[in-house]
Parts: C-alpha cells; sequence; structure tokens
C-alpha cells in the first residue's frame, strides 16, 4: 500500500513577499510590454526576444529559460495550443489569433509567473468572450484564496464561475501551484472540484493560480515536441495567471501592477491600502 506524500508548503516571510513582489512587477510590467508588441505579423520568438531583453535590463532571469531543456523565455501558445507553446520565427502572429504569453522571472532568487491570453488584431466575439470568461475565472480563484479557507475553494470558485458563463472545456491535469524559491512547487492547484479539500490556506503562503479553458471540449494532447499541449478538437483554448502571497488581510496578487486592487475590488475583496501600491 503507497502513502500519500505529505505537501511541503513554503511559507515566506514578510520580507521574502516583497521580494517576490519585485519578481512579479518584473514579470507584470514584461506582460504589458509584450500585449502592446502584440500585432499581425509578428512571430512568437520576436515576442521572446523582447521579454527576454526586458527581464534581463532590468536585473531578473527568465525562469522558463532551460527549465527541463525549454528554449525560451516565454510560453507562446496560438489559438487551439494551450499551454508550453515554445517560440519560434515561423509562427507569425495573424489577424483573428488569440496568443497566450505565459512568463516567469527571478529576483534574488524568488519566482514570479504570471500570463495572459491578447487577441491578435481583431477577433471573433466567441474568442472575444472565451478571454472575459478564463480571466474573470481566474480573479475568482483568487479572490477566494483567503487565510482560513482550503486550497480547493479556489478550485471550486474558478469552475463555478466558468459553468455559469456556458458550455466551455475546464482544462484538466494541468493548474496552479505553489511558488518561491522554486518556480513549481507543492501543491497543485487544480482549476475544478469541491471546496473545502486541502490544507488550509495561511498568511506566508504563495501560489500561481492559472485557469484554461477551451472554446470546445477539455480534451487534449502534447505535441511531439514534447511541450506544447493543444485542444484535440482544434478549437482555441485562452490562460491567464497570477502570483498571489496570502496575507491576513487577503490575497495580494503580487504579478498584478496595481497588486489586484481594481479585480478584487469588483469582487468585494477589502486589501489593506498598504498593500496595493505597484
Amino acid at each position: 500500500m503507497f502513502k500519500r506524500r505529505r505537501l511541503e508548503i513554503q511559507l515566506k516571510t514578510a520580507e521574502q513577499i516583497e521580494l517576490m513582489r519585485a519578481a512579479g512587477l518584473l514579470v507584470g510590467r514584461t506582460l504589458e510590454l509584450l500585449r502592446d508588441a502584440v500585432k499581425p505579423g509578428i512571430t512568437t520568438l520576436d515576442l521572446d526576444a523582447l521579454a527576454e531583453r526586458h527581464i534581463r535590463d532590468n536585473g531578473g532571469v527568465p525562469s522558463f529559460k532551460g527549465y527541463h531543456g525549454f528554449t525560451g523565455t516565454i510560453c507562446a501558445s496560438v489559438n487551439e495550443e494551450i499551454v508550453h507553446g515554445i517560440p519560434r520565427a515561423g509562427k507569425v502572429l495573424a489577424d483573428g489569433d488569440v496568443v497566450s504569453i505565459d512568463c516567469g522571472a527571478i529576483v534574488e532568487g524568488w519566482h514570479g509567473d504570471a500570463a495572459i491570453t491578447v487577441p491578435v488584431g481583431e477577433i471573433t466575439a466567441e474568442r472575444r468572450r472565451l478571454l472575459e470568461v478564463t480571466e474573470a475565472s481566474l480573479w475568482h480563484g483568487l479572490a477566494a484564496g483567503r487565510a482560513g479557507a482550503r486550497l480547493t475553494d479556489m478550485s471550486h470558485a474558478i469552475e463555478a464561475h466558468i459553468r455559469s458563463q456556458g458550455a466551455y472545456g475546464i482544462v484538466e491535469g494541468y493548474g496552479g501551484h505553489g511558488i518561491g524559491t522554486e518556480m513549481h512547487m507543492d501543491p497543485l492547484i487544480p482549476n475544478h472540484g469541491p471546496a473545502g479539500h486541502g490544507p488550509v490556506l495561511e498568511p506566508g503562503m504563495c501560489f500561481a493560480v492559472e485557469p484554461m479553458v477551451n472554446l470546445g471540449a477539455k480534451d487534449t494532447v502534447e505535441l511531439d515536441d514534447g511541450w506544447t499541449v493543444v485542444t484535440v478538437d482544434g478549437r482555441a483554448s485562452a490562460h491567464f495567471e497570477h502570483t498571489f502571497a496570502v496575507t491576513p488581510d487577503g490575497p495580494r496578487v503580487l504579478t498584478a501592477l496595481d497588486e489586484g486592487e481594481e479585480w478584487l475590488g469588483r469582487l468585494g475583496v477589502v486589501q489593506n491600502e498598504t498593500e496595493t501600491s505597484s
């Protein structure tokens, strides 16, 4: 009989969370730079070069480059590609595409990790709605990340919002994770499931939450490159992610430029005013 492995969730001091905020700000600003750069005709390798230069020029190290052999600074996943798309010169963005850009950076040994999905030119109303639903589900998950809650309260909040918006496919087998001195740490955070399970959230815990939602079915397959995950039915997917810290005053979103003030305020989460400076 196998024993279940005990989760080891890293607790951070206030000083360590400030270092994670520095990494998170660098990630957030890099993603905003890339959002502005996305346009028809640019390649995903162009975006990757821009991201690496910005991270290194601002005192950081790309988290992804060299990670288990990954060659990019960002993951750039286009249309039916869900996650882990490898940046390449031959992947030219076209009007109507959507591109998920996942970015990580290390500052003084601490990681930040976030993702956005960006429209390329004019996209269909169906795709635009997919992006809106996926991003909102992320914030519902983050809003549930309060001290005293259970880990799967975040999972359930993500799923409940998506289910309330229509017949979307919620990707299984990939999800959020602990983060700190390593990019991927305990625990895994699914984007679906019942509330009330898993460890109790405590101040000092830090997590990356990242829903991935498909226009069609939830089914996925990994391509022969060993990285890129795509929808089986070929329909588009969206992916959004933020790193946050559990605090006594609510979730502090370390990769959001405003620390989540706008979105969490919409959802009725009141933050300590001292935590929302960027």
